[in-house]
């Protein structure tokens, strides 16, 4: 038998029927799901210093299992000294096993490692069913030595999801285990 991630069977398992009892879905294909997780990480002093952004390339290469490439500025900034089409971050987007993996790392392992951590805030929600969710160290994923971390950075995580609604996403999100704050 095929390697199945442990998420993945949950999903298909508890999810399913415990979304389907809550708001009633006639058809299992109305039960919404995990799209895709954006990983991503913004590098300021990039502009100064190309080798940052490969650091942050090789930090979202390990941390998620899969190869991260750089991101590109759009447009010229001369406040900033920035320039059109100079690399100044890095983003991986995950989907398939890969993402239930890196959201059973995130749960079970990276999180609880923050510290006075009481659970993620509910706000994130952009009113389409995605949920964005910043991280401030990097260095909370057990895969990052500490050793050899050149500078402590945030990263940003999106969960896009096939729900119509934020209730439906955060419904979701919680079943999948997310720890979400009690209000």
């Amino acid at each position: 038998m095929a390697y199945s991630p442990r998420l993945k069977e949950e999903y298909k398992s508890k999810v399913i029927a415990a979304l389907t009892e809550e708001f009633g879905y006639k058809n299992v294909m109305q039960v919404p799901k995990l799209e895709k997780i954006v990983v991503s990480k913004g590098v300021g002093a990039a502009v100064s210093d190309k080798k940052l952004v490969d650091y942050a390339v090789d930090e979202l290469t390990t941390i998620t299992g899969q190869k991260a490439v750089s991101t590109l500025s759009k447009k010229d900034v001369a406040s900033f000294k920035l320039r059109k089409g100079m690399p100044i971050g890095a983003k991986v987007t995950l989907r398939g096993e890969q993402m239930f993996e890196f959201l059973d790392r995130l749960i079970t392992s990276a999180l609880p490692r923050v510290r006075d951590f009481n659970g993620i805030k509910a706000t994130g929600f952009d009113g389409r069913g995605n949920y964005n969710l910043g991280i401030t160290e990097q260095i909370i994923f057990p895969e990052i030595d500490i050793d050899k971390v050149n500078k402590i950075s945030g990263m940003d995580i999106t969960f896009v999801t096939s729900a119509a609604t934020d209730k439906e996403a955060k419904s979701l999100l919680t079943e999948m285990g997310l720890p979400f704050q009690k209000n």
